[in-house]
């Protein structure tokens, strides 16, 4: 008898845990109207620009890139392929009223994180992906040393950024003057400042040394020291999904926990036999955490496996370029990247 009570305690403790795990699951999967959107077409809609090294197609019409990877990684969180998601190019006037009118999922275009972009438009935004700031790029013959030397000159701005804020205000503050020019589409950044119509150019330092590889003669040219702004980079979508939002989070968390742990995509199989247990947790081979988390056990594991850690990322499209790490490495060297803990 009390054998048998035992039993159909056993029984009705499993059922309860099974329930609630499928109710968990259930909400998990269904949690707003993004996730959804995309589930149901089965493809992620992603806004880029086109930034060499950050963004762009290759002679084959395949995009790469820094942020092309990140939205790789995002298709093998959502789906368990890094091919499910589409890439569009888009400019900085358009791409802001195309996330909020639902025509991107996400925005990884190199959009700045701004307290307007946050309240007034709604946007959230997931890590810092690239710690950038504003920089000037300038004609060699000019002679010049720093952006105070500018003085009297004519510098091209995008308009529909943040960057035409920040060198009138950077302007105001050292008492200089300039004669702005707003440009409107970025590929006649480069005409304007080959054909003399600019004496400079100014935007996200990150645009400025893609653009500066596009220049006819490059070393004609060279970027200024000084970072006029704090442009901190990252995801940005719509408000209204939270779902969607923690696994932006923290599929760009993974890549720079697996970089601090020293999982590559080369070595990464070789972990599978750690006995840490967060590691364990982290690469799924305890399945029990990414369970509790709605996500397949395997999903931080096949994104290092596919497009590698943080940096392995930025050493692959950035590091060709001559970008330094800097402020974008881990907080163990000094930088600022750092990923909360996975349990």
């Amino acid at each position: 008898m009390i054998a048998n009570k035992t039993f159909r305690r056993a029984i009705q403790s499993a059922a309860a845990a099974a329930f609630l795990a499928t109710t968990m699951l259930s909400g998990l999967a269904h949690a707003g109207p993004t996730l959804d959107k995309i589930n149901q077409r089965g493809t992620i809609k992603v806004g880029v620009g086109t930034t060499p090294g950050f963004f762009a197609p290759d002679s084959d019409g395949k995009w790469q890139g820094f942020f092309i990877d990140f939205g790789r990684a995002l298709s093998i969180a959502v789906f368990g392929t890094p091919d499910k998601v589409e890439f569009t190019s888009s400019s900085p006037q358009q791409r802001l009223p195309a996330l909020q009118s639902g025509e991107f999922d996400i925005l990884l275009s190199g959009v700045t994180v701004t307290t307007t972009r946050a309240f007034k438009l709604g946007f959230h935004f997931g890590p810092t992906v690239f710690y950038d700031g504003q920089g000037i790029l300038v004609r060699k013959d000019l002679g010049v040393t720093k952006a105070a030397d500018l003085d009297g000159a004519t510098i091209g701005a995008q308009s529909g950024t943040t960057g035409e804020l920040n060198v009138a205000d950077f302007f105001r503050k050292t008492g200089k003057t300039f004669t702005p020019v707003t440009i409107e589409d970025t590929g006649q950044f480069i005409d304007a400042l080959e054909s003399g119509r600019v004496d400079a150019i100014t935007q996200d330092s990150s645009d400025l040394v893609g653009k500066r590889t596009q220049l006819k003669k490059p070393d004609d040219y060279v970027l200024l020291p000084e970072r006029l702004s704090k442009e901190p980079l990252a995801p940005a979508i719509a408000g209204g999904d939270d779902r969607w939002l923690e696994l932006v989070n923290w599929t760009v968390n993974a890549t720079i926990q697996a970089e601090e742990w020293g999982i590559t995509s080369a070595n990464v199989d070789e972990f599978l036999k750690s006995e840490d247990p967060a590691i364990q947790r982290f690469l799924g081979v305890d399945p029990s955490f990414a369970n509790d988390i709605g996500l397949d056990p395997k999903w931080a594991y096949t994104i290092i496996k596919t497009v590698g850690n943080y940096g392995e990322i930025f050493d692959r499209h950035l590091k060709p370029l001559g970008w330094d790490r800097g402020y974008n490495s881990l907080w163990t060297d000094g930088g600022l990247l750092y990923s909360p803990p996975f349990r």
